[in-house]
């Protein structure tokens, strides 16, 4: 049989373009094609805390968070986070930063977010324990030996002692310690709280040497050398003072505060495809795992049955919250803004 050898040619160029085409519509679709083993694309979650949070949450508690969900859903989950003084984060929140979940050092900071329209009002209160998350007392740190003979935030006045004090202007952590403070001299002194809450103030910040943005920072300076006795949360210190690493001791004062940890969710950064992802976030830090993990990194838990489980955790006689004094509303005008900021610093010069 005669083959036209001109049709054979037109034949075979359109099989090559239609191979061609083919190929560069494969091409084309190769990334979204299904292939056996493939990975998820990876969540993202956003998420700022307080100074002394970094190293629990990055180090276990939302690793821990990650493994799970991918368990459950088969997809990976990326955080992006941030952490500074709580103050510090309050400001970078409300001026558009994109976080999702924020853990503040006290509820003060969410009561910013919410008249700043960032969050809904006391929307954090709908949140398990009130919003609270953790807990951990204040404490005093002072040089190897404990040369100066602390004791109690009332040694604070003694003659030639220096402290170094986070700042109440950026720092959470600073406005606990003010509480801790007054409160320690006024639970001792029914019928004249104020008086005595004041004076214990002014003890303490005319010996103030050093002041720092957040809590992590006044321990830095603490450990440069700055000040005999460092006023700070138990969490930042008590696993470096169980190993030895601490150029320090913890001094549990007879009376202090513990401080309270809010959680504040922000809706707006949150899309509705995301929030599944958000809400399992949030209701985990509440169960057991998770406050288990914040107990094994020295944070006190909300689930007092778990707290057992850290025999470094000292003893307070008269351990006391917010809410002894009214809550943050209350302390925030009464201790921090009349006693402190218009009584305290004018009359040490500060």
């Amino acid at each position: 049989m005669t083959r036209d050898p001109g049709r054979l040619a037109g034949r075979l160029q359109g099989a090559l373009a239609l191979a061609g085409g083919a190929a560069l519509l494969l091409y084309a679709l190769w990334p979204w094609l299904p292939r056996p083993g493939r990975a998820a694309p990876p969540r993202t979650v956003v998420f700022y805390g307080f100074s002394i949070l970094g190293e629990a949450m990055n180090g276990d508690v939302l690793p821990e968070f990650a493994r799970r969900w991918r368990a459950r859903t088969g997809e990976p989950v990326e955080f992006i986070t941030s952490f500074a003084g709580s103050g510090t984060i309050t400001n970078q929140i409300t001026l558009g930063v994109p976080a999702q979940v924020a853990l503040l050092a006290l509820e003060l900071d969410a009561g910013r977010l919410a008249k700043a329209g960032v969050v809904a009002p006391g929307s954090w209160r709908r949140l398990p324990h009130g919003g609270v998350v953790n807990r951990t007392p204040f404490v005093l740190v002072v040089r190897k030996g404990n040369p100066k003979g602390i004791h109690d935030f009332a040694d604070l006045a003694k003659p030639g002692v220096k402290v170094v004090h986070p700042d109440p202007l950026t720092s959470g952590g600073a406005n606990w310690a003010l509480l801790a403070e007054y409160g320690s001299a006024a639970r001792r002194a029914p019928g004249r709280e104020r008086e005595a809450g004041t004076a214990a103030l002014l003890g303490v910040w005319r010996h103030v040497a050093a002041q720092a943005a957040s809590a992590r920072a006044a321990r830095t300076q603490f450990e440069n050398g700055f000040g005999d006795v460092l006023v700070t949360y138990e969490q930042d210190v008590i696993a470096d003072a169980a190993s030895g690493a601490l150029p320090g001791e913890i001094v549990y004062p007879p009376s202090t505060v513990l401080s309270e940890h809010t959680l504040v969710v922000v809706d707006k950064n949150i899309t509705p495809a995301e929030r599944p992802l958000i809400d399992a976030l949030v209701a985990f830090l509440w169960s057991e795992p998770a406050q288990a993990l914040f107990v094994k990194r020295g944070f006190r838990s909300v689930d007092e049955r778990l707290n057992g489980a850290n025999p470094h955790f000292g003893i307070i006689r008269d351990p006391f919250l917010v809410r002894d004094f009214g809550g943050w509303d209350r302390v925030k005008k009464e201790i921090v803004d009349d006693v402190w900021k218009d009584r305290v610093m004018k009359e040490v010069g500060k």
